[in-house]
């Protein structure tokens, strides 16, 4: 029997063919169609080869359902996001695994704010979609008259396309750095798109940054070269060829763009809890002062960063949603999470490499330093992350159990469970929303004890 999808409140993924079909992408669209208040919803994907089938079966479904449908093709996420504003949408959907491997394929859901659906609404559309679930299966829909119609030259059930994807969006990037001081250094910057949907706006965004851009995976075909998620591990085919180039900077995007890495002038993997601490440094130092929020997951160095320059630095659960809204609560000038996913309010409250990519560039410009510099001025703490298999019945009581084994640290429930230490260390451990796995980050002043301390976890957990 075929597996079921990882649903979220936030989307869904699963393996194509198997626990995600055409009919689950259609049910789960039409429950975010009901959520909706009237009008177009935009259709994006990232370059895997079965984004096409996807899109068919979610557009035929909605203009089905009387829904106008736009079709961005191959766009970064949030270029949806940005695109769902700019068309004045009723909301977005963008079909991305994000950094899960090729047999895979997601829906992310936005709403008519740009931004992924909040946690409240996920909810709804989640009822909605195991509602629909349990009754028969509906007859295959049927384009509806008031639909948009579709291109002559597109295959049948492909929604009429845009003709310019990118413009908006790369003006509001413009708009947060300084153009012509970045153009002023002609920075060679090699780009690991690895085959994603990032190349589609870096590209003209490197252009338009006076950039010498050396592009590794421009093709945005899903034909990965190595496995997706820009991890050290992953990456390491693509540091020395940041050396070779002469590259001042290296950028490694995730399929879908939402998230970025970063490797300095030496080849050496600064990382993606890196990329939020270095965003966050420089638009404090040099654009404006405010709150600025994260999630529970996320180093310790931007809290300390934000101590330095005098703001209070909020906490969320880890997911994307999560932390955008406790950025409006907080009227956050800017936020994001550890996995390289920075998020600006200027441009769109979606995670953003591209944000990620302009502020590098603009910091590096303006300060007159290399990225290896930059890097290492920010606070220095050692992370590790680690997975651990367990049943998910066996997790609540997995987390007192830790509790009561660390009894000299602070405990948080926010979400799973956080253990924190006086000398800045500390523990989280949370069953993954996308896996069906348990999570363990550790951060210390020592490679060492945050090793122990997911170590330590692991044990735990795994005790009969």
């Amino acid at each position: 029997m075929p597996a079921d999808p990882i649903i979220s409140v936030s989307g869904l993924r699963g393996v194509v063919g198997d626990s995600l079909t055409e009919d689950v992408a259609a049910r789960y669209a039409l429950a975010l169609a009901a959520h909706l208040p009237p009008g177009a919803v935009v259709i994006g994907r990232d370059g895997r080869p079965s984004g096409p089938l996807f899109v068919r079966a979610i557009a035929a479904a909605l203009t089905g359902a009387g829904r106008p449908v736009i079709d961005a093709g191959v766009a970064a996420t949030p270029t949806v996001g940005v695109l769902v504003r700019e068309q004045r949408a009723a909301g977005g959907i963008q079909i991305s695994a994000s950094h899960n491997p090729p047999q895979y394929n997601g829906i992310k859901l936005f709403n008519a704010a740009g931004r992924v659906i909040p946690a409240v609404d996920g909810q709804q559309v989640l009822n909605r979609y195991h509602a629909a679930a349990e009754q028969q299966p509906p007859e295959a829909p049927t384009p509806h008259p008031a639909a948009t119609q579709r291109a002559a030259a597109a295959p049948p059930g492909t929604p009429p396309a845009l003709t310019d994807t990118t413009a908006a969006h790369l003006a509001l990037v413009e708009a947060i750095c300084d153009v012509d001081r970045i153009r002023s250094r002609k920075f060679h910057v090699l780009l690991d798109a690895n085959h994603g949907a990032g190349s589609v706006l870096a590209r003209p965004l490197l252009a338009r940054l006076g950039c010498q851009a050396t592009i590794l995976g421009g093709q945005p075909d899903g034909q990965f070269e190595h496995v997706p998620e820009p991890t050290e591990a992953n990456l390491a085919p693509v540091l020395d060829r940041v050396v070779k180039a002469q590259a001042a900077i290296g950028f490694a995007q995730d399929p879908d763009a939402d998230r970025l890495a970063i490797i300095d002038e030496r080849g050496r993997y600064i990382g993606e809890e890196k990329t939020l601490a270095l965003c966050v440094d420089h638009v404090l130092r040099h654009q404006r002062q405010g709150p600025v929020a994260i999630n529970c997951s996320t180093s310790r160095m931007t809290e300390v960063l934000a101590q330095r320059y005098g703001v209070p630095c909020f906490r969320a659960k880890v997911g994307e949603a999560n932390v955008v809204d406790l950025m409006l609560q907080t009227g956050a000038v800017f936020g994001g999470e550890g996995n390289g996913g920075v998020i600006d309010p200027r441009v769109v409250l979606v995670r953003d490499s591209f944000v990620g990519m302009a502020l590098a560039l603009d910091a590096m410009a303006a300060r007159g330093l290399p990225a290896s510099e930059l890097a290492n001025e920010l606070p220095q703490f050692a992370i590790h992350k680690t997975t651990i298999s367990t049943a998910p019945e066996r997790v609540a009581a997995a987390l007192d159990a830790l509790e009561r084994r660390f009894s000299d640290a602070t405990a948080d429930r926010l979400d799973g469970l956080r253990l924190d230490w006086p000398d800045g260390a500390w523990l989280l451990v949370r069953p993954s929303n996308t896996e069906l796995i348990v999570r363990a980050i550790a951060e210390a002043p020592t490679p060492e004890r945050a090793q122990r301390l997911c170590q330590s976890a692991a044990a735990v957990i795994s005790a009969p």
